[in-house]
């Protein structure tokens, strides 16, 4: 039987599979909502509170009652909660200030108004409308057959996002992405 529990800790990573060895998929933040699938040798196979899962160290999960991981719903802008993370270091299936990638940084800049979107590039671009003359604040997207990178739109062919091996930034859309832009999209405004 499923139980809820919350993550104790600032950040806890969430990995493909029981080892801390594999590959994160993303991060549990403190006080956020854990659906516990499983136990198995020190480890838990949870569900997040947004359906994203992943195995978490058992040591991390507190039975304290799940709460503060998403604030009161908002009204804001995206792009200027996104700025707040300027400078931080890429890493894959981040999510925080100690380091974040493409689709955490959308993530993250629409939890901290309240709103709960999907983690990863392609489901974001998935729960999103399609524009075709984009303005500012809507996400662009790039990859072949699905969307593998996104970013906040900032007009005049600028964007904002967390490129791999760098760190979040403002700058002109790189001619690498141009080739592999997908398509535009909204979010519902928070």
């Amino acid at each position: 039987m499923a139980e809820t529990l919350s993550c104790g800790l600032d950040v806890a990573p969430l990995y493909a599979e029981p080892d801390d060895g594999s590959e994160q998929v993303t991060q549990a933040l403190r006080g956020e909502a854990l659906t516990v699938e499983e136990r198995r040798d020190g480890w838990a196979r949870v569900t997040t509170a947004y359906g994203y899962p992943g195995w978490i160290a058992a040591t991390a999960l507190s039975h304290a009652a799940p709460n503060g991981w998403l604030p009161e719903r908002r009204a804001g802008d995206p792009v200027e909660e996104a700025r707040g993370y300027l400078g931080t270091p890429y890493l894959w299936g981040g999510m925080s200030k100690h380091g974040i990638d493409c689709s955490g940084l959308v993530h993250m800049a629409y939890r901290r108004l309240g709103v709960l979107v999907p983690r990863d590039a392609d489901q974001q671009e998935g729960a999103a409308e399609l524009v075709a003359e984009p303005r500012y604040g809507d996400l662009v997207t790039y990859g072949r057959e699905h969307a593998t990178h996104i970013a906040f739109w900032l007009g005049d062919g600028r964007i904002l996002h967390a490129p791999g091996g760098r760190t979040v930034v403002e700058e002109a859309e790189p001619p690498t992405l141009v080739r592999r832009r997908r398509r535009y999209v909204r979010l519902a405004p928070p």
